[in-house]
């Protein structure tokens, strides 16, 4: 069986580093995502897009803060920058955006520029592991009886191995689409978490790895750290409930 034309691993021992890192971390903290074993950590935002004619332009969290009079910072929330929890849904903001980030799915712009990016920060490019969440509704009934690397909080994953260019690959079956929720190379030089519940992604990795995904074009990108909380935005005030 494969997902994205890569086959699935029947071995998934290569992420036993992986779960049980994060089975050390603090609920609701980056360490519960990615473990605390790396020199530093990036939080990469997925970006709300706008709709031009027919093509989608990618729109900034920054842009979206400026246009609702609230802060761009590192740990900021989408419902806090908008100002509401229906902007969590099908709402959106004319002229500025149409569609929200996407949520547990790294789009495959960013996967790619990411991607670029990382690869000059292994020593194995061309093998890498991606995990997928094997909880998908679209193929949950294919997946039973697969192989699946056990993740704190029902997160389990199918394994597939790949090169680093791969991470833009779509790991479900179409129509539907759907990046790898984590991926790392097979040194362990770094480890990528695109959490299921999550509008942004989170990077471990080496220090000058972090310092080129915080200043690469197209990433919009800010500094983390093991013990940031992943839902709290201490600067943006929380809306009201809908």
């Amino acid at each position: 069986m494969e997902l994205g034309g890569l086959a699935i691993e029947g071995d998934v021992s290569a992420g036993v580093w992986v779960s049980s890192g994060r089975r050390r971390g603090e609920p609701g903290t980056v360490s519960a995502l990615v473990p605390p074993v790396f020199e530093a950590y990036a939080r990469v935002f997925h970006p709300a897009v706008r709709y031009v004619g027919d093509a989608d332009v990618e729109v900034s969290w920054a842009e979206v803060a400026a246009h609702n009079g609230t802060v761009a910072h590192p740990h900021m929330q989408w419902q806090c920058v908008t100002g509401s929890w229906e902007y969590l849904g099908s709402d959106s903001q004319p002229p500025v955006w149409d569609d929200a980030p996407s949520e547990g799915h790294l789009p495959v712009a960013v996967a790619a520029r990411l991607a670029a990016v990382l690869a000059r920060h292994t020593g194995t490019p061309q093998d890498c592991v991606f995990g997928r969440w094997a909880g998908f509704g679209f193929d949950a009934a294919a997946l039973e009886g697969v192989p699946q690397l056990l993740l704190r909080g029902g997160q389990d994953v199918v394994l597939v191995r790949g090169a680093v260019g791969d991470a833009v690959r779509n790991l479900a079956p179409e129509p539907h689409e759907q990046s790898a929720n984590l991926w790392w190379p097979a040194d362990r030089a770094w480890l990528v978490v695109t959490d299921i519940d999550l509008r942004t992604t989170y990077v471990g990795g080496t220090a000058g790895c972090i310092a080129d995904v915080l200043t690469a074009d197209g990433l919009e990108a800010a500094p983390a750290a093991p013990h940031d909380r992943v839902n709290a935005d201490p600067i943006n005030p929380s809306p009201a409930a809908v």
